[in-house]
């Protein structure tokens, strides 16, 4: 993953339509919901990104079976459940979400397993449901609250949990743990997360309650037997957002992005776009599999008003933040973000690594502790060499910065976007001719 690609302004602008890769975090959940059902059903669309490839490989090792009937397209047959004759290394590569909900679904198993992953992925913090597991009964042994995180399945006790951060993948580990107890398991967060898990599982029929007390929003599962049902998964709309930002700095532009989940957890990319004035709109929405989808067009803007993300709108936008700094440097006046100190717990210090990536070629950016403000500039016009620590969302916003840079750049290790978005140059392609 050390490669440079060399890239330049598009003179032209982007025009047409693409239709965008499937959603991670719901392939993630159609595989390993899927699998629950101990049946064969047909999940269309899921991403082929390492990601979730992982999940799809260490499900495989516990006697999953699966055959790729299109390039998206596949069968997947789970009757005979999960097991491991001995205790068994599962890889989550690069994987968080691998990583954090199998814990919590391999807790209540009845085998050992030892979740390991790569470099990056073994920096990053597992304390967040450690702790919460370790409440119901797991048994886990960690290095340090990181990887790797070795797994004795045990019987596991219901608790309501009142979650300190707002995450998906701390409630659907717990979710998945409480799925196999009996008695009912209840998560509150203070601000609702992305709800995919919630969505999938009523889908599939499973026991579930969803509501909102004085306590904050929850989610109470228990016990259930899945529905076995085909799933199909939207596109990913945080892979949308490199195009929608793109589509609207990038001078005569005007995109369609079609099959996009609007899922109202996940659109927070919109409000801003609202704040910003950004030229788009809502075509064709309709429920796929419960999940609402939509087309989006967005047209190049000349007057971008700044903007504030903070609060309530971070779970809601916390994996488009890179990108929207880029769209901020384009912005007349100063756009903040706060309450993202969380960003500095992905694949890198996201805060730092756009700090650093923006002041080198001239853009007033200030670094916070949870955040930025970024004052926006008229012109950019500066040959650069940005590193990307390997963060696949720094690489792709990278690149949209490019396209405005009067300069040539070089990105290095631009292949780490594999991990989620291999066919994103292709796509770029296609709206340049």
């Amino acid at each position: 993953m050390d490669n440079i690609l060399e890239t330049k302004k598009l003179i032209n602008g982007l025009k047409g339509e693409i239709t965008i890769p499937p959603d991670k975090s719901i392939s993630h959940r159609a595989l390993i919901f899927g699998a629950l059902t101990n049946s064969k059903i047909k999940i269309k669309n899921l991403s082929k990104g390492e990601d979730c490839i992982s999940t799809l490989k260490i499900l495989e090792k516990l006697g999953v079976e699966y055959e790729f009937i299109s390039e998206h397209d596949l069968i997947l047959n789970s009757s005979k459940g999960l097991s491991a004759k001995e205790k068994v290394i599962l890889n989550c590569n690069n994987s968080g979400t691998s990583a954090r909900l199998l814990a919590g679904l391999f807790s209540r198993c009845d085998f050992s397993c030892v979740l390991i992953g790569d470099d990056s992925l073994s920096k990053r913090p597992m304390k967040r449901i450690i702790a919460p597991l370790e409440l119901m009964g797991a048994k886990i042994k960690s290095n340090d609250n990181n990887l790797p995180l070795e797994i004795e399945g045990t019987k596991l006790k219901a608790i309501t949990y009142h979650s300190p951060i707002s995450s998906a993948q701390v409630k659907s580990a717990l979710i998945l743990a409480g799925l196999g107890i009996d008695e009912p398991t209840r998560i509150y967060e203070k601000t609702l997360s992305r709800n995919h898990s919630e969505i999938m599982l009523s889908y599939l029929g499973a026991d579930i309650k969803i509501g909102q007390d004085d306590k904050g929003h929850f989610v109470e599962v228990k016990k259930t037997k899945l529905i076995p049902k085909d799933i199909e998964i939207a596109g990913d709309i945080s892979s949308a957002a490199f195009f929608m930002v793109a589509a609207a700095i990038v001078p005569n532009s005007d995109i369609t992005i079609k099959n996009v989940g609007i899922n109202p957890t996940r659109t927070g990319i919109l409000d801003v776009f609202k704040q910003a004035e950004i030229d788009f709109s809502i075509i064709n929405e309709r429920l796929v599999s419960s999940e609402l989808v939509a087309d989006i067009r967005v047209k190049y803007t000349k007057n971008i008003k700044p903007f504030e993300i903070k609060g309530d709108l971070i779970p809601r936008l916390i994996d488009e933040i890179p990108i929207l700094a880029i769209l901020a440097a384009k912005a007349q006046g100063i756009s903040t973000v706060s309450d993202a100190q969380d960003l500095r717990n992905k694949e890198s210090d996201r805060i730092k690594t756009i700090v650093e990536a923006l002041s080198f070629l001239g853009i007033n950016i200030k670094e916070k502790p949870d955040g930025f403000n970024i004052k926006g500039c008229d012109e950019i016009n500066k040959t650069a060499i940005l590193e990307t620590h390997l963060d696949h969302r720094l690489a792709m916003s990278f690149y949209v910065l490019s396209m405005i840079n009067n300069q040539a750049m070089k990105i290095k290790g631009f292949d780490c976007i594999n991990t989620s978005f291999p066919e994103f140059l292709k796509l770029i392609k296609e709206l340049k001719s």
